[in-house]
């Protein structure tokens, strides 16, 4: 398992730029997770799981009965660790999130998408003003980033023992970490 052949996997699968992006900072999230808590050795693991939780999202037509089949099937003959493909899996509710890794895909899928949609509200669309001050406005917002369910972010706390402004700062850094890659 390694990262060439993760993005061997999102290059054949994933047409969006949107989705790569958010491909993107999953990644870079389930790393910054890893490491605040210290999930030792496993910061690689944890970000391949958040590079292809939705690699397959166009593949499958966005048919939530079919997603992460595609990249599930990808990933084993890839080679990768079968804690990894369960992440993936149960983000979709494909498989039990039984660990902290799974959880921790689960939880900040959406977060990615709000911080994004946060950021892109700016008038410079940069992550660099960001706060998580705007952030916790924002998520008590309930027509601001639809798409981002907040049930799923609050995870954060019963499966990841972490506050939600402490869960979005370690989200917010990361991704303010890859605003690059991001365009953001």
């Amino acid at each position: 398992m390694d990262r060439a052949v993760a993005m061997a996997i999102v290059d054949e699968l994933v047409q969006s730029p949107n989705i790569r992006k958010h491909l993107l900072a999953t990644e870079a999230i389930m790393r910054g997770l890893a490491r605040h808590l210290h999930a030792e050795g496993a910061e690689e693991a944890w970000g391949l799981a958040g590079l292809l939780h939705d690699a397959d999202y166009e593949a499958t037509e966005k048919d939530l009965d079919r997603h992460t089949d595609v990249v599930a099937e990808r990933m084993a003959k890839g080679g990768f660790a079968q804690d990894i493909i369960d992440a993936v899996r149960g983000h979709a509710d494909k498989a039990p999130r039984t660990s902290l890794m799974a959880k921790a895909v689960y939880a900040c899928d959406n977060a990615a998408g709000l911080i994004s949609a946060a950021a892109l509200v700016r008038p410079d669309k940069k992550l660099a003003g960001v706060t998580v001050d705007s952030l916790l406005k924002r998520f008590r917002e309930k027509s601001f980033a639809r798409g981002a369910n907040r049930e799923e972010i609050l995870t954060c706390g019963a499966e990841l023992g972490m506050l939600l402004p402490d869960f979005l700062n370690v989200c917010l850094r990361a991704m303010q970490g890859v605003s690059k890659e991001l365009e953001l």
